[in-house]
């Protein structure tokens, strides 16, 4: 097949230290390369992948400080990928709403994966009024606010397979790793790792918009505190390790999360997680094999202290069955045919 993978220009593919979404087209695009099909990566031009890329600026508009409106890019990209559009057997976009207005009004097969939360009003809106439009989930609770979208399927997130893996390390501490901002849980996950007895390393990257809650929350509770260590932002080279050393990961969220790429990066290390139950969790986590899913702090605590019930390689065998990229790329590809099978039939009749 001839894809066109649309993606965001606020990282490269992959992106250099943080960006889930950007990770997870990188991860999608390579291993479908891996199977056979003829894949195009519109991307930014500091973007790596064996796919045919289709660079649409020359950095990731994170690194490029000039940029002063970032959807300006963003349209110009969509331009562009429609006036190529019948080089492609399918278009997957990954921009949200953003190409929508044009995507719906041709006649190339696509289908649009979300990646982001759905119970923001003004998000709403704009979706209704696309609501034919072919959607993808990536995990079932994230469909809840808007039950009435065209959804096709559900595609959880998937990794390769020997991205990270489990190191031969002594588990010394509790891991929290991701991004400082309140519904991540770094409050909690201080606390929790306090009452059971356990260190903690933080992992984590502080956006701009995030910084006063930083300095005036969290940081007060590192400072001084000899039992949490803040590491700062990591990139994957590093995590195998860092995951590897952890006890478990902590991942107390307070908001209706996605799908949650941590999760599954721990389980690839052999690394359980303690998980409140929120969002896709319940999806995710394999309770009592893969972590534990808790309700309250209290819960979490306990969960700490019941760690040894869970065995390592079990950890990283819920992975390999469940979360590889292979498997991701797999469910895609038959979400593709079934796109394009309608419009062959369509062709072959007119003929």
């Amino acid at each position: 097949m001839r894809i066109a993978q649309i993606s965001p220009l606020i990282e490269s593919m992959p992106p250099k230290l943080y960006g889930g979404t950007e990770r997870v087209v990188s991860w999608l695009t390579e291993e479908l390369v891996a199977m056979g099909h003829e894949v195009t990566l519109f991307a930014s031009g500091d973007s790596t992948t064996s796919a045919t890329l289709a660079p649409m600026r020359e950095r990731a508009i994170r690194l490029d400080p000039s940029v002063r409106d970032p959807l300006a890019p963003h349209y110009r990209m969509i331009e562009q990928v429609y006036q190529r559009k019948d080089e492609f057997d399918v278009l997957h976009n990954h921009l949200d709403y953003l190409p929508l207005p044009l995507l719906t009004r041709q006649n190339v097969p696509f289908l649009t994966t979300l990646h982001g939360r759905l119970d923001l009003g003004d998000h709403m809106e704009v979706f209704s009024l696309f609501h034919r439009a072919p959607f993808v989930s990536i995990s079932d609770n994230q469909r809840t606010p808007m039950p009435q979208l065209n959804w096709l399927r559900t595609v959880p997130h998937g990794m390769p397979a020997t991205l990270l893996t489990p190191a031969r390390v002594k588990q010394e501490y509790a891991a929290f790793l991701g991004r400082i901002t309140p519904e991540k849980g770094i409050e909690q996950a201080i606390r929790i790792a306090g009452r059971a007895g356990m260190n903690l390393k933080v992992a984590a990257k502080v956006d701009r918009v995030d910084k006063e809650y930083y300095d005036t929350v969290v940081k007060p509770m590192i400072d001084g505190n000899p039992h949490v260590e803040f590491i700062g932002e990591i990139d994957d080279r590093q995590k195998s390790a860092f995951l590897s050393g952890a006890h478990a990961l902590l991942f107390p969220i307070a908001w209706p999360e996605p799908f949650g790429l941590v999760m599954i990066e721990a389980m690839a290390c052999g690394t359980p997680v303690i998980a409140f139950r929120s969002g896709s969790v319940p999806e995710v986590i394999d309770d009592g094999v893969s972590g534990f899913i808790v309700t309250n702090e209290d819960e979490a605590v306990a969960a700490a202290k019941s760690l040894h019930r869970l065995d390592r390689t079990n950890v990283r065998a819920t992975f390999d069955r469940r979360w590889t990229a292979r498997r991701m790329a797999e469910d895609y590809v038959a979400l593709y045919q079934s796109l394009i099978a309608p419009t062959a039939k369509l062709h072959l009749v007119s003929g």
